[in-house]
């Protein structure tokens, strides 16, 4: 389960997929970014219409997640090669590099360069963080893996007629409701954050509270802090690393890093909890209780700390194409029915590569219900009857793309 961006795992599953893709007499194609395309011809030349998601995992979670949709693109590709089927245009499967973020900090890496959001050697350049090799730079370890590839990796270099994507939800909503099908307009906003928090470190039994500039209790209300604010504003906020030193049990920390991610339907929500929490949490580094740190207002204040912030990555909140969503819904109710209460419009709560691919060309998603909301996490699961309903309407969805693009000369 655990298939972190350029490892040894995400190799193994990368030489999968290739080697499954060519034996269905796909030609495949890796950028410099290791992304991999793999196309099957259509009668008419022209760029192809793809299904793709990722192969690579967060430390603990993977079973479905990003897989999904990859394994169901090649299931797409089996399909037409068993039953004959010409398809107007080339149709494709993509698996994009690093969309977890969780080795190399940045979130839908690869597909953000493809689109032209994220330079290329700001990418390559990017460090491993937390795995245990920190002089690893996604570079390096493309060389490493041997998917360094020769082909730019651009929209230019390799075009996209449309982008469709199967991906669990990675929420409750589909199950508790009771439907099977996901019908997704579109991605909130999120931007993740680096917060630095310098104080002194000092002896613990020797230096009271008042002389202390505890960068760990600064950050701390300031992790507390951020969730009262995002939860006003109707946001999310969540803190997900947290790094202390000196790292000794009888040392007041003296230095904090930490994530943040705050993520809302609409960007002006993102700025607006930026904003407080810019100025709260230069409040709480002078050791001043702003409302919403809770029990916290009458404690001593002690000596200053000074905070930092970085901003990592912003993706703003994004719509997806009219055309595709038409074609996603068309297929859901050939799969499930035309009943309503089987389908469910949906904004997607978390970022996917086709946020970027959408940037480029017709996007939409495809959301199937995973057990108790759960994702990221060894728990995650989807059952067997979902997962084949989520691949009959991704292909559907390509297929009747495929018709409309020649109906309409594309």
């Amino acid at each position: 389960m655990s298939r972190l961006a350029l490892s040894d795992a995400d190799k193994e599953a990368r030489d999968w997929f290739i080697e499954t893709a060519k034996a269905r007499n796909c030609s495949t194609t890796v950028d410099a970014m290791g992304n991999i395309f793999a196309v099957r011809p259509g009668r008419r030349q022209g760029p192809p219409t793809f299904a793709g998601s990722h192969l690579d995992t967060q430390p603990a979670g993977g079973r479905y997640d990003g897989i999904l949709g990859v394994t169901s693109g090649i299931e797409m590709i089996q399909v037409l090669d068993d039953h004959w089927v010409e398809t107007e245009f080339p149709v494709g499967v993509v698996n994009w590099t690093n969309e977890e973020g969780a080795r190399f900090p940045i979130s839908m890496l690869a597909s953000g360069v493809w689109a032209g959001e994220i330079p290329l050697s700001h990418a390559h350049e990017l460090r491993e963080v937390g795995h245990g090799n920190a002089g690893a730079t996604v570079a390096s370890e493309l060389a490493r893996i041997g998917y360094l590839g020769s082909t730019p990796c651009s929209h230019e270099a390799t075009p996209m007629a449309a982008h469709f994507e199967l991906h669990i939800e990675q929420g409750p909503t589909l199950e508790s409701t009771s439907r099977k099908v996901g019908i997704v307009h579109g991605a909130q906003a999120y931007r993740w954050f680096t917060i630095e928090v310098t104080g002194r470190a000092a002896h613990t039994g020797a230096t009271s509270f008042a002389h202390r500039a505890d960068a760990l209790l600064a950050a701390a209300r300031m992790v507390s802090y951020a969730r009262a604010a995002a939860e006003k504003h109707g946001a999310l906020a969540s803190t997900g690393i947290m790094n202390v030193e000196p790292g000794s049990t009888n040392t007041v920390p003296g230095h904090v890093k930490f994530s943040l991610d705050v993520r809302a339907a609409k960007d002006h929500i993102v700025d607006a909890v930026e904003e407080e929490l810019r100025n709260a949490f230069s409040a709480i580094a002078k050791g001043e209780m702003p409302s919403g740190v809770g029990m916290m207002q009458d404690a001593e204040k002690g000596k200053p700390c000074i905070v930092e912030w970085t901003t990592d990555s912003n993706s703003p909140a994004i719509d997806f194409h009219e055309d595709c969503i038409s074609c996603v819904r068309k297929s859901a109710e050939a799969t499930v029915g035309d009943e309503t209460d089987l389908t469910m419009d949906m904004r997607s709560g978390a970022g996917h590569d086709s946020v970027y691919a959408s940037r480029q060309c017709p996007t939409s998603m495809i959301f199937v219900p995973c057990k108790d909301g759960v994702s990221h996490n060894p728990e995650e699961y989807t059952a067997p009857e979902d997962c084949a309903i989520g691949a009959q309407v991704l292909l559907g969805a390509v297929l009747r793309f495929d018709r409309l693009r020649a109906r309409r000369g594309w």
